[in-house]
């Protein structure tokens, strides 16, 4: 350190002695093998942190198909943030200090860009730390680690089986610190509404039910997941029964008192949570909203001006929409058309398990017939295959209506879109195409995808990814398919104008609860009386507002976003402008915010005008 403070002192001197000489030399250029070294220097220190950040964590070990610590968890615990910061500030510390940025070109000088970003509203996001509920509805702690143990954790030995046991026997010690982070952020005065802990304690004690709880003829969750795994190992009958008899008694020595002490902790702060469901009731909680804001839609827009956007998006669609309903030829006004779309039988299949295997057999085809025109569409396609599944039943209740789990980097397991069929109402079929686009193809399978197997990126950006960029191309991705010919009935066009709109409602109700303090019931009341979707969809879309504050505005800025940039494309390049290399542009770069894509767009416009 004192070496650069003489060398600031005598900076001054130097520039008046040589000012003739500098003058004349001032636009000497870096040379190639300035930049090739600035280059690798910035390689090896991603490399680094990232094996840094991966060392400490055995659950993305575990997603990368790497089983150097497969019998452990992450830290849960709320001391991690203090050694996050702390690693945050090296780390910048590192790009300004030994990193020269006018020594870096395409990829290189983006990562750079995006890393000192990344780091920077860490650093400045550190006073919001606690502003989250780690058990919700929608993605708590309590769901996370048995849907990782199924989905992420595969059995391929009978050390993988122990490693599982492991796994459960340390569930105690997740959970301890999970309670702990729990009474922090209440003691700081940021605690979930009052219909949040109804749900988290059914699920959680809808984890302990069946063998070895309690005594039925069906196995738990947990344990059906683990015997079904062991059975398929090729070992001797008695060690397969002797590795279930320890998973069983980790479940019940384990996992049970574990879990027994969550829903005693969610329990007793049900009786001291509220009616108030905005980020408003918050300390600071003007100030934590606008920059959840920001950092999920990428943008410096305000509150107001997102709610402003969306309701001028749901006046548009619903002048679309009652196009459709005079081309179907619907007697009456848009009301009952949402109604008539809500209640008619021909949009639903049944409630059984036939009505459910029909839904993903439909899905499945629809995927199938756009993978028949991605040539069409793109210049590079995904290697790894998607597959189609339903939400297990353990977290179905509770969990959104669709999403997707991309494939594993090491190409070990495919990408999966996972559909939400407990409530087959929920699930219309007029909105099934649209659905299978966003979460499949083109939607976000074409785009992470993509993105795990860029060899010219750097892991972070493998890996990462902004709410705005992912979501707006999902939401994109449901109208492209619209512009080749797809949706030929009316209806299904129908639908994929509905999802744009509940999309667009979004952006009224998140500002409007968050913002503008509306109540849950005035919040599902927009809804239901915008949208044809079923009130079960507006509930679930509404609390889920409450616990994520500010995430579902990502989607319709971020496909705005992308259209204007197409347009934009369109009209400086005219004849000269192919669909398939702006699609190369939007998702050849990986997630990036919004500001950088539309850099990268008005580069890649540049570039073949000139």
């Amino acid at each position: 350190m004192k070496i650069k403070i003489i060398k600031t002192l005598l900076l001054p001197v130097i520039i008046l002695a040589f000012s003739a000489c500098r003058n004349a030399s001032e636009e000497t250029e870096i040379t190639s093998e300035e930049i090739q070294q600035e280059t690798a220097q910035l390689n090896l220190f991603f490399e680094e942190e990232f094996q840094k950040d991966l060392a400490d964590s055995p659950m993305l070990q575990t997603r990368l198909g790497i089983k150097t610590n497969y019998d452990s968890w992450d830290d849960f615990s709320h001391l991690r943030y203090a050694d996050d910061l702390k690693k945050a500030r090296q780390r910048l510390d590192f790009l300004k200090d030994e990193i020269n940025p006018e020594a870096l070109e395409g990829q290189a000088a983006l990562s750079y860009k995006l890393y000192r970003q990344q780091l920077e509203n860490e650093i400045e996001d550190y006073d919001f730390r606690l502003y989250n509920y780690p058990v919700n509805q929608m993605f708590g702690v309590h769901a996370q680690l048995p849907a990782f143990l199924i989905n992420m954790h595969k059995i391929d030995s009978v050390s993988d089986a122990k490693a599982y046991i492991a796994r459960l026997n340390k569930i105690p010690a997740v959970i301890d610190d999970v309670i702990k982070g729990l009474e922090l952020r209440e003691m700081n005065q940021i605690m979930p509404p009052a219909f949040v802990f109804a749900q988290t304690v059914e699920a959680s004690q809808n984890l302990l039910q069946g063998r070895p709880f309690e005594k039925s003829a069906e196995a738990s969750t947990l344990l059906e997941d683990f015997r079904s795994k062991v059975e398929k190992l090729e070992v001797p009958d008695a060690q397969k029964d002797k590795l279930i008899l320890e998973a069983q008694e980790a479940l019940l020595t384990s996992v049970k008192p574990a879990y027994e002490n969550l829903i005693a902790k969610l329990k007793d702060q049900q009786q001291r949570a509220t009616a108030d469901h905005g980020a408003w009731k918050f300390p600071k909680g003007k100030a934590f909203y606008e920059n959840a804001l920001k950092r999920t839609t990428t943008t410096d827009l305000s509150a107001e001006e997102i709610h402003e956007i969306g309701l001028s998006e749901v006046a548009r669609i619903h002048k679309e929409m009652e196009d459709i309903m005079k081309q179907v030829g619907f007697d009456g006004s848009l009301k009952d058309f949402f109604q008539f779309m809500r209640e008619d039988d021909q949009f639903y299949y049944e409630n059984s398990e036939e009505g459910r295997q029909q839904y993903l057999a439909e899905a499945k085809a629809a995927i199938n017939k756009m993978k028949g025109h991605l040539d069409e569409l793109f210049l590079t396609q995904p290697e790894a295959d998607i597959v189609v599944k339903a939400v297990e039943p353990f977290r179905e209740k509770s969990a959104g209506k669709a999403f997707y789990q991309q494939p594993a980097i090491d190409g070990s397991r495919p990408g999966t879109y996972y559909a939400n069929l407990y409530d087959m109402e929920a699930m219309p079929t007029y909105q099934l195409e649209a659905l299978a686009y966003h979460e499949g193809i083109p939607g976000h399978h074409m785009q992470l995808a993509i993105a795990q197997e860029l060899d010219s990126l750097p892991m972070f950006r493998k890996l990462g990814g902004y709410g705005a960029y992912v979501e707006g191309w999902g939401l994109y991705s449901e109208l492209v398919p619209k512009e080749i010919g797809f949706y030929e009935d009316p209806y299904s066009d129908f639908g994929r104008l509905a999802m744009e709109l509940w999309r667009s409602i979004r952006l009224v109700v998140d500002t409007g609860i968050h913002s503008k303090k509306w109540t849950r019931d005035e919040a599902i009341d927009y809804y239901v009386q915008n949208s044809p979707n079923a009130e079960s969809d507006a509930v679930k879309m509404v609390e889920r507002h409450i616990v994520m504050p500010g995430q579902a505005t990502a989607y319709k800025i971020g496909m705005n976003k992308i259209l204007e940039l197409r347009e934009y494309a369109k009209k400086e390049l005219e004849e000269d402008f192919d669909i398939r290399e702006f699609h190369e542009v939007v998702l050849t770069n990986g997630s990036v915010p919004l500001n950088i894509l539309e850099e990268l767009v008005v580069e890649w416009v540049n570039n073949k005008k000139a």
